[in-house]
């Protein structure tokens, strides 16, 4: 009999760390007392279906809205398919068996229903489990849409999602730009994702088409195969590569395998024009911190959902799990057979936060210039125009609520308690804007993330956020020398018919996913 975080929590049994693996294997995070076999880097080439997953297409259109069907199958899958070392093979999840799952692409003003068809069955890694919610991360979408935990379904059977695709309170600087979507089943989000469960879901509208040839007020940015999503998790494999996954780490799970789109350090070809990169950080605990080799810069031009209201160029920046930042690359000034790396300088070797900068790092992906191409992207200041932001909003707040993230018997509360889903924690109002402020405690760091509406941080104990912070938002990292966060947040109505007196549920927690599977998670529900 396997022992699940399911069974503990269900029998109110709290165990401590470094509890057997699936494997039979220990392990206290990378570097610990188990430690992936050695593979040679940057050997596997980022290609379409090999790291480079499909576009979804839809399979017919009816009255205006896209239908599309999505299967969630077993797939035998390599993450380091070169000749004359172990493959790493493994049986994963994935979305109509790809890793990651199919991109799929949503219009702003078009309607998309999504209908995902549950066809896992256990397999032969021994962790996961078969069931599913789907929650498109960064959404702005109906409550039965938004992958509540609870709403999970099995083997044989299907749900479908739908998803309005229309900016929150109808304003264009709330148009989203790069969400995600993932499993999120209560207390198996942790397993079920590290086994495969995830993909992109960018947006285009008016301002950004996905075609940079496009006139205006299409900004032209980086399109095509010039726009690709980079999703960098950490894996941990046994002397077979077996993938391990610690059923019993309650900190967060720490690998010491560095992939990117599945494949342990990649390289990617590109030409010498620039690229818009939309990086989502996958990792159940682990944060980045990210340069380029050479020491060029970035422009970042989003975080999270959003675009920025102007590019931001950094020479680097910290990404925390669940979080993604949009940056361009330009490959201009590089010549054929130049080498590139991007680089993570911020060592962790467990999941209760990051040890602190080293250098010279470790290189994660390998970039290749071999082509002279031509470029009509641009990169145009303004990006999005914020006409709703602090200064109109904080006038208007009335209500302030405080949360604290923090640990309580070896397992993760806020505010002292465990998710209850007969539990409301915050009972805001449709339209009316609050402070939160969201505390951490005990010298760990926490990725909170809030469904159904982005947000605008004030200050990081009371500290002007970095400029990266500075746009709109969906996750934020607290705790430890980040410290707390105070958020000014406003719910909109996302249904087509808006009636009144009806609550909308939906949920808010840590994305540390192993501290989510422990029910650090809370719930609000919107009052209309």
């Amino acid at each position: 009999m396997q022992l699940t975080r399911r069974d503990l929590l269900r029998w109110g049994i709290v165990l401590g760390g470094g509890a057997a693996l699936s494997s039979g294997q220990r392990v206290s995070g990378a570097g610990g007392s188990s430690s992936s076999p050695r593979t040679t880097p940057f050997q596997v080439e980022l290609l379409p279906g090999r790291g480079l997953p499909p576009t979804a297409t839809p399979q017919r259109i009816l009255a205006g809205t896209e239908f599309f069907e999505i299967h969630e199958t077993n797939v035998t899958h390599q993450f380091n398919p070169q000749k004359g070392e172990n493959p790493f093979e493994n049986d994963l999840w994935g979305y109509d068996g790809s890793i990651p799952g199919p991109t799929i692409v949503a219009k702003s003003g078009t309607p998309q229903l999504v209908r995902f068809v549950n066809n896992l069955t256990a397999g032969s890694l021994g962790f996961g489990d078969p069931i599913s919610a789907i929650h498109r991360h960064g959404g702005f979408q109906n409550p039965e849409d938004d992958g509540y935990p609870l709403d999970t379904f099995s083997f044989g059977n299907s749900r479908d999602y739908y998803y309005p695709n229309r900016p929150a309170g109808g304003l264009q600087q709330n148009e989203h730009s790069t969400n995600w979507y993932h499993d999120h089943s209560i207390d198996v989000t942790g397993p079920n994702v590290y086994r495969g469960l995830a993909g992109f879901y960018p947006y285009t509208n008016t301002l950004d088409t996905g075609n940079e040839n496009d006139g205006p007020p299409n900004l032209g940015l980086p399109s095509g195969k010039f726009d690709i999503g980079l999703v960098l998790q950490d894996r941990l494999f046994d002397r077979t590569g077996r993938l391990i996954y610690n059923t019993f780490d309650h900190d967060g799970f720490i690998g010491d395998k560095f992939c990117v789109n599945g494949l342990i350090q990649p390289f990617l070809t590109v030409k010498t024009r620039r690229y818009r990169f939309r990086i989502l950080n996958g990792s159940h605990a682990r944060v980045y911190q990210l340069l380029l080799s050479n020491g060029q810069s970035f422009q970042a031009i989003a975080t999270d959902s959003s675009l920025l209201e102007h590019p931001v160029t950094v020479s680097n920046f910290r990404l925390a799990p669940a979080e993604r930042v949009e940056v361009i690359i330009d490959f201009t000034g590089a010549k054929s057979g130049d080498t590139i790396y991007l680089v993570n300088r911020l060592q962790q070797t467990d999941g209760r936060k990051p040890d602190g900068l080293v250098s010279p790092g470790t290189p994660l992906l390998k970039f290749v210039v071999n082509q002279l191409a031509d470029d009509h992207s641009v990169v145009p200041d303004p990006l999005l125009t914020v006409t709703e932001g602090p200064a109109q909003l904080l006038p208007r707040v009335k209500v302030q609520r405080s949360f604290k993230f923090e640990r309580s018997d070896g397992a993760w509360v806020i505010n002292g308690e465990f998710f209850d889903e007969n539990r409301i924690n915050a009972r805001p109002r449709v339209g009316e804007p609050e402070i939160w402020t969201l505390e951490s405690g005990g010298g760990w760091v926490h990725p909170v993330h809030i469904h159904l509406s982005d947000f605008f941080i004030l200050s990081h104990d009371d500290t002007t956020p970095p400029p990266l912070e500075r746009g709109r938002k969906d996750t934020v990292l607290i705790g430890a020398d980040v410290g707390d966060a105070r958020i000014l947040i406003k719910f909109d109505d996302p249904r087509d018919v808006q009636t009144p007196h009806t609550p909308l549920r939906y949920v808010f927690h840590c994305h540390n996913i192993e501290h989510e599977d422990m029910r650090m998670m809370g719930q609000f529900e919107v009052q209309t």
